[in-house]
């Protein structure tokens, strides 16, 4: 009886976390500039923790801190291409939307 039961509500959370999973890439929408900034700048960072002694870990530094500008002054084009190329230099694909 406990097996079924444990069986039951297993099946029964899966269900729902596809329901919820589903209902959010229903309501999220396009992807804006300003996500998709937020987005490379938090895989930077974690890949700079990650490969910090790489070869070109001071030059993908310093691209970082012109996306960041980019990013904040309203040029967000300019701060995804920035960070895409810092994330190059560090030997990472870029996250797309």
């Amino acid at each position: 009886m406990r097996n079924a039961v444990t069986s039951s509500m297993i099946v029964l959370l899966a269900v729902l976390s596809l329901g919820a999973a589903d209902a959010n890439q229903q309501t999220k929408g396009p992807v804006t500039r300003t996500d998709r900034c937020d987005r490379l700048q938090q895989q930077f960072a974690d890949e700079i923790n990650k490969r910090a002694e790489a070869k070109r870990a001071a030059d993908a530094k310093a691209l970082q801190k012109k996306a960041m500008k980019f990013c904040a002054g309203n040029q967000q084009a300019q701060g995804i291409r920035a960070y895409a190329t810092a994330l190059k230099m560090l030997g990472v694909q870029p996250i797309e939307p």
